[in-house]
């Protein structure tokens, strides 16, 4: 066969198997590695929502999806140019996701009866799936990964483990990787605990690259050349990593201690065990017993002059309704970072979704309204969580940062920032020598001073009963008109300190297609996509929500129509016919538990143009 070296500007791959297979490091290190190499990339880790799936089982697979790429990618890719499937169930559970110029890569060791039973196949598992013009590649992977270590001592247990470094080695030869990066990493991970294992690993993805190039089954190689990127230090950063970090920074210019008290829940938890890991910077982290614990701490710290947070997904949120009550009506700083997940109830805890705007904008009791703002890429997680924090600071008010599990577990690179280049954060500290009373306000933002207790001459009380403006407990009706009409109208006066809505492509037109929160990198695609072939079409994608920009109702009239794409069943557009119902929206909506295909959301344009 002839071997052919192939440029091509992007291509996606995904690592897929049983929970066990080590599927989501495998993808990692293909993406970090690939980041590292100067790549533009984007992830998908999906794996599944059950701790133990039966083994061999569709329900059990895990996946991770990598799409890297020499131009700007926005999305981890419709489909994929190769999959690796580790087991029956990992090649049927994707099988729709291939290309049809896709290669597949088989451990055809786990395709004996037993395997082929437990995933639902028959004899032929290639014909069954439709799958027989693609380039199948079957390797005794398992075999050959026990054949590398027979001589390194390791147990038959921990040599089988070692099978996704073999898989590994042969997806870097196919894409021409270099390989340096995964010795380093390894060198790291078991270099204090475990170095006896360093050796074995590094031999076998060393003899999963000879393998690959050696087999006459690979027919082409890839190279995909670095990003032309802006010069700086660039990592490959997760959402939740990115949010930790965001706040962190937060933190720093406003000069206060950190607070987080959370509890955990997927697929959040991230972001609590990044902030355990930066006590030298400031932070304080608390694992607390429950969901309401988690935010009655983090409201205590908010109190004691703190910058405070509390992090959850769904569920979580919906036991922390009455505390966010507490906070609205104290009227303190926090940020609450919700990282959506699939719903209602347990739902599905590892899939992602957009399906808690509604609860975020009004699921709590009485006029109670919040800041709510959406994060719509992994790396902005960092830019959404800093300027959360700083709203929340400056204004004195709770603000709800959604993001969702695409962004939290997915990655991008990131160009690292200067601080120098933030702005300072300037919380309204009460000073000595003011004149205090705890609800009077700033006449510009409406947000209350704050004094921390063990200020003498500053003592004052706080709580959930309605006070006055000298915060005297009271149930005078005109007061408590008066309050909440105060605390609505401070949340919409923060519509005066963030960014105008910019709208991508024509000022006016036929069509305004409209976004929020991580569908961002999805919709631009499909927009670009469209502008390829020759038509004009303008996009604009929302970052705050409550309140909305100061110039939504001037961009949305300048267009003949309006198309909101959501990972919901239209809570965005039926909020934005609410606030300004003048407009006649279309919707586009997907609620699979999964992100949105660039192909569906091309023909849901191509519709209403």
């Amino acid at each position: 066969m002839q071997h052919k070296v192939i440029d091509t500007k992007d291509v996606v791959i995904r690592f897929a198997g049983d929970s066990g297979d080590g599927m989501q490091l495998t993808g990692s290190l293909f993406a970090d590695m690939s980041a590292i190499f100067g790549n533009e990339l984007s992830t998908f880790p999906d794996y599944p929502a059950e701790i133990r799936a039966p083994h061999g089982t569709v329900s059990g697979v895990s996946g991770f999806q990598v799409h890297i790429g020499s131009e700007h990618i926005t999305t981890p890719g419709d489909f994929c140019d190769l999959l690796v499937a580790m087991n029956p169930a990992a090649l049927k559970a994707n099988a729709q996701w291939l290309k049809r110029t896709a290669m597949v890569l088989i451990d055809s060791d786990t395709f004996d009866e037993e395997g082929l039973k437990r995933a639902g196949l028959k004899s032929d598992p290639i014909a069954e799936l439709y799958i027989e013009d693609r380039t199948i590649i079957i390797a005794p992977i398992t075999t050959l990964t026990e054949e590398s270590l027979k001589d390194s001592g390791l147990d038959k247990k921990t040599v089988q483990k070692c099978k996704n470094m073999f898989t590994l080695g042969m997806a870097c030869y196919i894409y021409n990787r270099p390989m340096e990066y995964i010795f380093q990493y390894l060198e790291r991970k078991f270099g204090k605990k475990k170095p006896e294992l360093i050796a074995p690993n590094k031999k076998v993805l060393q003899d999963g690259y000879n393998y690959a190039a050696n087999i006459q089954a690979i027919p082409n190689t890839y190279n995909i050349e670095p990003a032309d990127q802006p010069k700086g230090t660039y990592r490959n950063i997760t959402g939740n990593q990115a949010t930790a970090w965001g706040l962190l920074a937060a933190a720093e210019k406003a000069n206060l201690p950190l607070f987080c008290g959370s509890y955990p829940i997927t697929p959040a938890t991230g972001i609590l065990e990044e902030l355990a890991v930066h006590k030298s910077l400031g932070a304080k982290t608390l694992q607390a017993e429950d969901e309401i614990a988690g935010i009655c701490t983090a409201i205590g710290a908010a109190f004691a002059g703190n910058l405070a947070v509390t992090t959850t997904s769904g569920p979580g949120l919906s036991l922390k309704s009455e505390a966010l009550g507490l906070a609205v009506m104290t009227e303190l700083p926090l940020v609450v970072v919700d990282v959506q997940r699939a719903g209602p109830s347990t739902g599905i805890p590892t899939k992602t979704e957009q399906t808690d705007l509604n609860q975020a904008l009004y699921g709590r009791n009485g006029e109670c309204p919040m800041v709510v703002m959406a994060a719509h890429s992994p790396a902005g997680c960092f830019d959404a969580a800093f300027n959360a924090a700083k709203i929340a600071l400056e204004h004195m008010t709770p603000v709800l940062l959604l993001t969702e599990g695409f962004l939290g577990n997915g990655s991008e690179p990131w160009l690292i920032p200067s601080m120098k280049d933030y702005p300072a954060i300037k919380p309204p500290f009460v000073q000595p020598g003011d004149d205090f009373r705890p609800f009077d306000r700033d006449p510009e933002t409406l947000a209350r001073k704050w004094a921390i207790p063990g200020m003498a001459g500053y003592e004052h009380r706080v709580g959930g009963l309605e006070k006055n403006h000298a915060g005297v407990l009271s149930s005078d009706p005109v007061n408590h008109a008066l309050m909440v009409k105060e605390r609505a109208e401070k949340v919409q006066r923060v519509a005066n300190y963030i960014p105008e809505l910019e709208v991508n492509g024509p000022e006016s037109g036929k069509l305004l297609v409209v976004g929020w929160g991580g569908t961002y990198g999805h919709i631009l695609s499909a927009v670009q996509e469209i502008r390829e072939a020759g038509t004009e079409l303008s996009f604009a994608h929302f970052d705050y929500i409550m309140p909305l920009p100061r110039n939504t109702e001037e961009v949305f009239s300048k267009f003949d129509k309006i198309l909101v794409c959501e990972l919901n069943s239209g809570q965005f557009v039926n909020y934005l016919r609410g606030v300004l119902p003048q407009f006649t929206y279309n919707q586009h909506n997907k609620v699979q538990g999964q992100p949105f295909l660039v192909q569906d959301l091309v023909a849901a344009i191509k519709e209403q143009l």
